[in-house]
């Protein structure tokens, strides 16, 4: 079968998204499941970011499929210096090994690179999260170290520093 995704802007009906990926086994990098009360701050927050034009977060759509099977997007950072941007992702538990992530997260760097006023697209998953960095690999960052990180607030953690140069996708001007 042929898998597609689509990327749909983040909505006001899409906290069910956040609550589907709110398990122990989704949140395992995460810092465990988040409170309700977490979870509806990160809808409005989601929402707010889109409205302010400071993040692009979307809800990804599988053909075939009833329910939105993910979440995807990308936020405005300083980094090192540089105004990059960073991107994060969460397919459900029931979508994943389907390749969905990857075409998702490839349509993610697309979208970014249209933006054009940032070169960098980075992702952080933890050191020992498998997944996420097959991932990054498949839809082609490259790996530049190591870093760490805080995260949850409070929590120290390893993570490494996957770039990806959206420079090598925006048209040059002629």
């Amino acid at each position: 079968m042929h898998e597609t995704v689509t990327l749909r802007r983040w909505g006001e009906g899409d906290l069910a998204i956040l609550e589907r990926s709110n398990t122990p086994e989704m949140t395992r990098f995460l810092g465990g499941p988040e409170s309700e009360e977490a979870l509806a701050n990160r809808q409005a927050r989601f929402l707010r970011l889109w409205r302010e034009g400071e993040a692009r977060m979307f809800a990804v759509e599988s053909a075939g499929e009833a329910e939105a099977v993910g979440s995807i997007g990308y936020w405005k950072k300083s980094w090192q210096g540089a105004d990059v941007y960073e991107t994060g992702w969460s397919i459900a538990t029931p979508y994943q090994g389907r390749g969905l992530a990857t075409l998702a997260l490839r349509a993610c760097v697309a979208d970014a690179a249209q933006q054009g006023d940032r070169r960098w697209l980075l992702a952080f998953p933890r050191t020992d999260n498998a997944a996420s960095n097959a991932l990054c690999r498949a839809a082609g960052f490259t790996l530049r170290g190591e870093e760490d990180f805080e995260y949850p607030k409070g929590t120290a953690i390893r993570s490494n520093v996957w770039a990806y140069d959206l420079a090598a996708l925006t048209p040059v001007a002629r």
